[in-house]
């Protein structure tokens, strides 16, 4: 048997599905069609027929810095240094080794692995991609939808709100 949260679920989704929806508005901001559901749900409308969706996307990727032999370094150190720890946080849960023994054993092969792994991966990219970066998927504008048959209510509510 479903439970009513499961079935206005489904029946959302397959409205979705069907395009059986309807614009409340298109935003320049998430925060601003986040508002529009925020002011439904005030005004205790039924918000699980609603979708934000984000149209025009972009990907965007930030440089953050230049990469070099001692970051690259650096950075290998720092992260098997991270997954050593975990390694002897592990050897000492499933070993009769002391709890000190295990994570010094953990962080110097960490430290190990993680610089030498660096220091292969760097040489073989040098001098093609010699910066650090972080990329996203960023839409341009963000569109409110709600499912067609609580059209009418969505936009009395709204109209309402705004006064």
């Amino acid at each position: 048997m479903m439970n009513t949260a499961t079935s206005a679920s489904m029946r959302i989704t397959i409205a979705a599905a069907s395009g059986d929806q309807v614009s409340l508005g298109s935003y320049p901001t998430y925060a601003q069609a986040q508002s529009v559901i925020e002011r439904l749900a005030d005004q205790q409308f039924e918000v699980e027929a609603t979708e934000i969706i984000g149209n025009d996307l972009r990907m965007v990727e930030q440089v953050t810095g230049r990469l070099t032999w001692p970051r690259a370094l650096i950075g290998g150190i720092a992260s098997g240094a991270w997954f050593g720890l975990f390694v002897g946080l592990l050897i000492d849960i499933l070993t009769t080794v002391s709890f000190g023994r295990a994570m010094l054993f953990g962080l110097t092969w960490g430290v190990i692995f993680g610089g030498v792994y660096a220091t292969v991966s760097y040489g073989l990219i040098a001098g093609r991609r010699d910066f650090t970066s972080r990329s996203a998927i960023v839409p341009r504008r963000f569109e409110v939808l709600v499912a067609a048959t609580h059209s009418d209510r969505a936009h009395a509510l709204l109209a309402d709100s705004s006064r």
